[in-house]
């Protein structure tokens, strides 16, 4: 019999398996304090703590690491700048810098806490997200992004590819030292029309493909996260080249199967089916209705290459039997 370990990774390879794993995550922290977690211990602890709770309570096929805490990228000249030609000189932080060697600690920690070996991603932010982010403080960034990128796009490009060195030099620290065996990039579409496709492939995307591509070298695992949080729409198209094993997007909103979505990413294994926010069905749903649509994806989708989870983080206060009933039908 293989390991929880090997066989999870034989799924994320789209290989046949004897079931299909099941992957649900949220945060353990509150959103005023995602930000904030930097040298922060009380808001560190109260995220290691909810780490080894859920393991507990959950006992996952596999684990997101949740960044908890580490949202704020640090780099002053971005949360000073006015226009995109104050950032013309920006550096990155090195590979040394507080703000990486903590999460290489946090991720040290939680593994330390693992009664049994399971694979562990480590939940990390698209170089555009960490930008919009520090000029939006969370909400919003989008129109400031555009704003930047029609003032001067090859320093806007400059600004993202120096985040995306620290962001590789973190996953490859986190992959080297904290023992993670990949990252879960979470990216998403600008939400602004000025923003266009022809643009976000030249601008953006280089960013996020050398991240992916840092832990490729490695031969980590890239989960690659297409985010519709809170309503964000994507053009799921403009990832489809991306150098991912594993793709997550918003099934439902987006209008685009499991089935479908793994044609569009070339028969790479497909991750999610259920609706994550607290009017989806498995927050407010039936053990039957949950249990039903469970095995409807996995029919639709087919058991090969396909990780059942949720379009994005669930609700913090979800119960964790809902998870069960679903592992109970992948199971089965």
């Amino acid at each position: 019999m293989t390991s929880k370990r090997e066989w999870v990774l034989s799924a994320f390879k789209g290989q046949a398996v004897d079931r299909v794993p099941v992957g649900f995550w949220h945060h353990f922290t509150n959103p005023d304090e995602w930000l904030e977690g930097f040298s922060n211990p009380t808001i560190i602890q109260k995220n290691l703590s909810g780490h080894a709770a859920f393991l507990a309570d959950v006992q996952p096929d596999f684990i997101k690491l949740m960044s908890d805490g580490y949202f704020a990228y640090p780099n002053p000249a971005i949360k000073t700048a006015k226009t995109v030609h104050d950032l013309a000189a920006i550096q990155p932080l090195g590979a040394d810098h507080p703000w990486i060697s903590e999460q290489v600690d946090l991720v040290k920690q939680i593994k330390a806490g693992f009664t049994e070996d399971i694979v562990a991603i480590y939940n990390i932010f698209a170089p555009a997200t960490y930008f919009k982010w520090l000029i939006a403080h969370v909400s919003g960034g989008d129109d400031r992004l555009a704003d930047f990128l029609q003032e001067d796009k090859a320093v806007l490009k400059k600004v993202l590819d120096t985040i995306s060195q620290d962001i590789a030099d973190l996953s490859r620290r986190i992959i080297q030292e904290g023992g993670a065996d990949g990252i879960y990039l979470s990216v998403q579409s600008v939400q602004d029309p000025r923003v266009t496709a022809e643009l976000y492939k030249e601008i953006i995307a280089p960013s996020e493909i050398a991240v992916l591509e840092a832990v490729n070298a490695l031969d980590g695992i890239n989960v690659l996260h297409i985010c519709g949080y809170e309503g964000a729409r994507n053009d799921i198209h403009l990832f489809a080249d991306y150098p991912a094993q594993v793709i997550n997007w918003a099934v439902g909103p987006e209008g685009i199967s499991l089935q479908e979505g793994r044609q569009i990413f070339g028969g790479k294994t497909v991750l999610g089916g259920f609706e994550n926010g607290t009017d989806g069905l498995l927050y407010t749903g039936s053990k039957e209705a949950i249990q039903a649509e469970t095995r409807r994806l996995i029919e639709e989708a087919g058991g090969q290459g396909l990780v059942i989870g949720a379009d994005c983080t669930i609700p913090s206060d979800i119960a964790h039997e809902r998870i069960a009933w679903v592992r109970e039908v992948a199971q089965a």
